[in-house]
């Protein structure tokens, strides 16, 4: 067990270096200095020298990777430019307002997603099977910023139910704090969903034509035993694969729904710095989003095997 979880730690090494190498190649890449970028064009000179000495602007490319790359691992990421605050602990503070949207939605939606699969394919064909997947359909293929917008036009401004927009501290007022989560989370569970619907249903499908299954009917099993002990098991390993990369693509792609629920979560912190061209910000966003999605889908890697019998440690 621990040389298989060895193993997959180390694999991950080489996939954060390149993810790394990718992040600051991308904003060296953006057109203009980055100095007169963040500061603006009626900046001075010698601002300008200041924040380009800062910035390590002034060295050549390979030593400005191997100075940032440095700070990096000593959990430097800089100084904001438009707040002065240090760029790590903006992001986690942000991060975890985005975590506590993605978590819940992506906790809830297998809880719905995996029996509907597994109920659509064990009546495959039928009226019941037809729905479900056209459902599913339906909901993978609105858009999450549509999705946000028809739930705010009708839980919001139609049957006034839920507030509209923004944000309250968990702490702060818990009640307020979970009315105002609701249609973020719903928006995600709704279009992650359909994901796994279809997802749940092809994997049950392809356990249900394996011999096995047709032994242990001969045995007279029920079809819920059936379903329940023989099939689960064996159809949950890639939609718990699926999920992981669900997990992964929320944290870093939740700036839509943040935008449409103005809330002051990672994505939101992203675009704003996009905007205010603040790139100390943005390549900490980006250099941590990714972080967040290697390490989700080394987790799912290294539980798979809690998951799928056939898939073992050694």
């Amino acid at each position: 067990m621990l040389r298989f979880v060895a193993r997959r730690v180390l694999m991950a090494v080489p996939t954060l270096f390149i993810m790394a190498v990718s992040v600051f190649t991308l904003i060296r890449l953006i057109p203009g200095d980055p100095a007169e970028l963040m500061l603006g064009d009626l900046a001075d000179p010698a601002s300008l020298n200041d924040l380009r000495e800062r910035l390590g602007l002034n060295q050549s490319l390979p030593v400005q990777f191997a100075i940032w790359l440095g700070n990096v691992i000593r959990l430097d990421l800089g100084q904001s430019i438009t707040s002065g605050e240090p760029v790590l602990p903006l992001i986690l503070d942000r991060f975890w307002i985005s975590a506590r949207i993605v978590l819940i939605a992506v906790l809830l939606a297998p809880v719905v997603a995996v029996p509907a699969g597994m109920i659509a394919a064990w009546r495959r064909n039928s009226f019941l099977d037809l729905a479900l997947v056209g459902a599913a359909t339906i909901l993978l293929s609105i858009p999450t910023f549509w999705l946000g917008l028809l739930l705010l036009l009708l839980f919001g401004l139609k049957l006034g139910w839920l507030p509209v927009v923004g944000y309250v501290p968990f702490f702060e007022n818990p009640a307020a704090a979970l009315l105002y989560l609701v249609m973020p989370v719903a928006t995600l569970f709704l279009h992650e969903i359909g994901v796994l619907v279809r997802m749940s249903r092809a994997s049950t499908l392809e356990v249900l034509e394996l011999d096995y299954i047709t032994h242990a009917r001969a045995k007279g099993l029920s079809e819920w035993s059936v379903l329940r002990r023989h099939t689960f098991k064996n159809a949950f390993g890639p939609t718990w694969t699926l999920i992981g990369l669900v997990l992964g693509n929320l944290l870093g792609g939740i700036a839509v729904v943040e935008t449409v629920f103005t809330i002051p979560g990672l994505g939101r912190l992203l675009v704003d710095s996009i905007f205010a061209r603040d790139y100390p910000v943005i390549q900490g966003c980006l250099l941590f989003i990714a972080f967040i999605y290697v390490v989700v889908n080394l987790v799912v890697d290294l539980l798979y095997p809690m998951f799928d019998p056939r898939v073992t440690a050694e």
